[in-house]
């Protein structure tokens, strides 16, 4: 079995090709020009010590010395190598708060897009854990599954938007209860809910259900998003802003940070209430409490691989092209006497 993986190098091999062309060419012609200009006895008698063979010998040195080191480049993988890849880490969930109200202005650029930034920097900072997401509103979805693929979950992450639920409110029951399924490691000791939101139109019960989560080991986090001054819901209609929401006395809606009810889901689920519109301090807690989190060995797998073969190949090509250089084109006196190439 056998691998190559740099087969463009292959094309290195007609410049070879050529350079040998040139050689043949270049040896018809000065016979020809020999011979035009005397006969075999008149020029053996002028260069008695020119080799015939061995220029010829040091053209094959060069072409197999110039040959091998393409090899090389191209690297042929032969064999295989058993290897051993293990990971280390926690799992963890965020279930973001899609709903209209977290399309307040009040935190820059949107209480929304301020909860991606915090989930994708802390993606950033994360080793080998294992992330899901769930996305909220009148209703909780998956948007994606616990997974190691950091580069899938920011992808994802930034497609979030409300238009993805169908219903509006605040469902943060509907998210801790789905969360349940997300944790699909029964083994796994450090298990980590990050609920991102602004806290308004909750349902009841939530720290009840944040306890009933702990129980199977599930840690509940809230990150708030928003100000207590709140802001109103823009509408936008193909990205232009046509007004802001109202309610059915035609005020305009003002939605603010629910803080205290965050604080309640958090200290119910043995987590921490983090305030998140300082990013920069929202990811440092984050990141020493991962730090300090037991690492789960939860993937250990043995694969084959090829092993590298390019070092043979190269050390052959410099050796022909090292014997090119050393060989004259004079005729060695104890092949000379043996009579070998009929030289004389």
């Amino acid at each position: 079995m056998y691998q190559i993986e740099e087969p463009k190098y292959f094309y290195y091999f007609i410049a070879v090709a050529i350079l040998f062309l040139a050689y043949v060419i270049n040896w018809l012609w000065k016979r020809k020009k020999q011979k035009e200009f005397s006969g075999s006895a008149l020029l053996n008698r002028l260069s008695p010590e020119k080799s015939v063979f061995k220029p010829a010998l040091k053209m094959v040195f060069m072409v197999l010395g110039f040959s091998f080191l393409i090899l090389a480049l191209v690297n042929p993988k032969m064999g295989t190598q058993l290897k051993t890849v293990k990971r280390q880490g926690v799992d963890i969930v965020f279930a973001l708060d899609v709903s209209k109200s977290m399309l307040a202005e009040d935190i820059a650029p949107n209480r929304l897009e301020k909860s991606k930034q915090i989930i994708s920097k802390i993606i950033d900072k994360l080793g080998s854990d294992r992330i899901g997401i769930i996305i909220y509103a009148g209703n909780a979805y998956p948007l994606l599954p616990i997974t190691t693929d950091h580069g899938a979950a920011k992808m994802f992450l930034q497609n979030a938007n409300p238009d993805m639920v169908s219903t509006q409110g605040t469902a943060i029951n509907d998210a801790l209860e789905l969360s349940k399924t997300f944790f699909d490691d029964d083994t796994q000791t450090n298990r980590f809910l990050f609920i991102i939101s602004d806290g308004e139109d909750h349902e009841e019960n939530s720290s009840e259900i944040a306890k009933e989560i702990l129980d199977i080991g599930i840690h509940t986090f809230t990150i708030g998003v928003g100000t207590n001054k709140g802001g109103p819901i823009p509408i936008k209609n193909n990205e232009k802003f046509v007004g802001y929401k109202k309610d059915n006395k035609d005020e305009v809606v003002i939605t603010k940070l629910n803080v205290e009810t965050l604080k309640d889901i958090a200290k119910n689920g043995e987590g921490k209430y983090i305030y998140g519109n300082k990013t920069s301090k929202t990811i440092e807690y984050v990141e020493e409490l991962l730090l300090k989190a037991d690492k789960k060995e939860f993937e250990s797998k043995q694969y084959s691989d090829y092993k590298d073969q390019f070092q043979w190949f190269l050390g052959i090509g410099l050796l022909f092209l090292i014997l090119d250089v050393f060989l004259l084109n004079k005729k060695t006196g104890w092949v000379q006497k043996m009579n070998l190439f009929n030289e004389r």
